[in-house]
């Protein structure tokens, strides 16, 4: 499966954060990931492998790691509407560490056909490291996301690329998909509405 693609690391790159023991849970979205559903393309074991309850991040005994070349696209839906805060992510060992990684919000149909002419909505450059990175996004971004699709484009050297552990920090809010119902009047009744008495003595309907 060969992929030639690039991105420039714009506005959008940061640093990854190590975060503290005490901060991790903090805001954690994972029991609001809908784990049945998520996508993986190119990629080795179940889809959910790489996706964690915090107190088991550091575990390396399953992870995901893509199939024919180091390229990797994972989407992960939401039960819900989500407004992003940040990206967990660990990943490597070494050379196995994707060199980035792309966002892209709400982005339910992307395969690898597609995704070198999509603009990311932010992207990152991944640091090599055994902790889990803290990514911050843009929130103004991603402020109502039903889903969060991850593009990794390249490794940092080795044949493929290995994932151990994805989380997310932010809001989760319920979607509403309920109908919206409204009354009308298709005629007016007088005798529906309440009767008004005027300084002239004169009664009017309300």
């Amino acid at each position: 499966m060969p992929h030639d693609h690039s991105h420039a690391c714009g506005d959008g790159c940061h640093d990854h954060e190590d975060i503290p023991e005490a901060q991790g849970y903090r805001d954690n979205l994972y029991s609001r990931i809908d784990r049945d559903n998520i996508v993986v393309l190119n990629a080795e074991g179940r889809p959910s492998s790489a996706i964690k309850p915090w107190h088991e991040r550091m575990d390396e005994q399953a992870y995901l790691e893509s199939d024919a070349d180091d390229q990797m696209i994972i989407r992960i839906p939401f039960t819900g509407s989500v407004k992003l805060r940040a990206l967990l992510l660990k990943a490597g060992p070494a050379d196995q560490t994707p060199r980035k990684v792309a966002l892209y919000n709400s982005a339910d149909d992307l395969d690898f056909s597609e995704i070198a002419e999509r603009k990311p909505t932010q992207e990152f450059d991944v640091a090599q490291g055994r902790e889990v990175g803290e990514y911050h996004v843009m929130p103004a971004k991603f402020p109502a996301a039903t889903s969060i699709t991850l593009f990794f484009p390249a490794s940092q050297g080795a044949d493929t690329t290995r994932i151990y552990y994805i989380g997310f920090l932010g809001q989760w809010t319920e979607r509403n998909n309920e109908p919206v119902l409204a009354v009308y009047e298709s005629r007016a009744n007088p005798a529906d509405h309440l009767k008004i008495k005027g300084i002239d003595g004169a009664t009017y309907n309300a």
